[in-house]
């Protein structure tokens, strides 16, 4: 997969996590890990990176006498959720058109228009 591809749907999965209700480091990879693995060594640059763009912003909150980081969804946040959804329309379209046709027999991918056409010109 694209690398800049699979950066941003790891940045919209980690904003999805957090959706909802701020949440920290540990229970965002177990709620994303149904869909995707991700590491603590992966995640912790995503947030921060999130949280240097405005995205999301980051609490310490004492937790068993530790500290422990929320991180809290913003409204710009929000809005990539929103626009990724939107996007991701123009994407599904573009799999379906490039994966029409794949299981076909060979002969069978060939457009009508192409078959017996030459390469006359006007």
């Amino acid at each position: 997969m694209d690398t800049q591809l699979k950066r941003g749907l790891l940045d919209i999965c980690v904003l999805a996590a957090i959706k909802t209700e701020p949440s920290y480091g540990y229970k965002i990879i177990k709620d994303v890990k149904p869909y995707l693995t991700i590491s603590e060594s992966t995640l912790y640059p995503i947030l921060r990176r999130l949280e240097d763009g405005g995205s999301l912003t980051v609490q310490s909150v004492e937790h068993n006498g530790r500290l422990r980081k929320y991180y809290e969804i913003t409204a710009l946040g929000r809005n990539r959720l929103i626009d990724f959804a939107q996007e991701w329309k123009e994407v599904m379209a573009i799999y379906d058109y490039v994966t029409r046709d794949q299981n076909a027999p060979a002969d069978q991918n060939v457009p009508a228009a192409a078959e017996g056409s030459t390469d006359e010109q006007e």
